[in-house]
């Protein structure tokens, strides 16, 4: 009897690949500026993702994950790695082609005031890539098309026409990230950085801000990597979760497995820190202690052994390598043993 079920699906190919992606800040001091030291913001970063899929990146302040966003899209430059979007490597296209390719590639960033001109009308901000690449694509007047994509993309934000002709000051922060939104669907990208894009709104304005993305990655098929250091958030909005400390990816898990089934001791902490209603349960939970080593003299071995209780010899001196430990999951821990 043939098996009803038919083959198994073809595993479907990353719209982005991220292979040792590493982004160093030089230090420099004095008055011609000599160099005395680097900053590793992002040593050695490797994710992919596929169309559609939200990855979120989370971890505490200043461990690369912006860095990492801005550097995907070239809007800071790699010091290594490589970076394949759609199948092209985006660090070896010249300039003419990298334009081309960034209106696929948008980013929302976190201050939904200071990314906005002040000085710029609601329809000139949305507008502003129709400037840059050219009016929406048909045989009708370029500028009927042009605002007539503006007011599409006011709807689909939940804004109003009659807030096109008005500045950023006008507006509420949440309106500001709309408006930012809309500017980044302008061109029909296939992937957004989503830096922090509630950190700076209301717990009230935040749902609907999460609800809105969803919706529009819905309906547009969009891909996001969703930067955050709030867990509750990126586990309510992630497809996946990948956990840095430091520069590094400690820790990469499907959103369903990650709450329940965490193996990096930095990962247990985070999620610890979580707040929670119950009085009882918070005196059980112990969050993350020490401070962050300084990026420009990150530790050897393992990156979080000097704030971990459980490391041993081994995480001093020795770099973990990722291993695999379930569908999807992967940890970079001597304690974790791969399958």
């Amino acid at each position: 009897m043939a098996d009803s079920a038919g083959p198994p699906p073809k595993p479907q190919t990353p719209l982005i690949s991220v292979q040792g992606l590493v982004k160093h800040f030089p230090v420099k001091k004095g008055v011609f500026g000599k160099v005395v030291g680097q900053v590793h913001a992002v040593d050695g970063v490797s994710f992919s993702m596929t169309r559609g899929e939200t990855l979120g990146l989370v971890g505490e302040s200043g461990c690369g994950k912006t860095t990492v966003g801005r550097a995907v899209l070239r809007l800071v430059e790699p010091t290594a790695g490589r970076i394949m979007f759609n199948g092209r490597d985006v660090r070896a296209l010249p300039p003419a082609e990298l334009r081309s390719i960034r209106k696929k590639m948008q980013i929302v960033f976190q201050d939904p005031y200071s990314s906005l001109d002040p000085r710029m009308t609601v329809e000139r901000i949305v507008g502003e890539g129709f400037a840059v690449h050219g009016p929406p694509k048909g045989s009708r007047d370029p500028n009927v098309a042009r605002r007539e994509r503006i007011h599409e993309l006011i709807e689909q934000v939940g804004l109003s026409h009659d807030h096109l002709s008005r500045l950023p000051h006008e507006f509420s922060g949440g309106q500001r990230q709309r408006i930012a939104l809309a500017r980044a669907l302008a061109l029909d990208p296939d992937f957004i950085v989503l830096d922090e894009p509630t950190s700076a709104l209301d717990v009230s304005v935040q749902a609907q801000a999460l609800n809105l993305l969803k919706r529009l990655q819905a309906k547009l098929g969009l891909s996001y990597l969703f930067i955050s250091h709030d867990l509750s958030v990126v586990g309510h909005m992630s497809d996946r979760i990948a956990v840095m400390y430091l520069g590094r990816i400690v820790e990469l898990a499907p959103a369903e497995v990650f709450l329940k089934d965490a193996r990096h001791p930095y990962t247990q902490a985070l999620i610890a820190s979580i707040p929670i209603p119950d009085p009882k349960m918070r005196k059980d939970r112990k969050g993350i202690e020490g401070e962050v080593p300084s990026p420009t003299d990150p530790p050897k071995g393992c990156r979080f052994h000097p704030r971990c209780p459980l490391a041993v010899p081994d995480c001093r001196d020795k770099e973990p390598k990722m291993v695999f430990v379930g569908p999807g999951h992967s940890v970079a821990c001597h304690l974790v043993k791969g399958q």
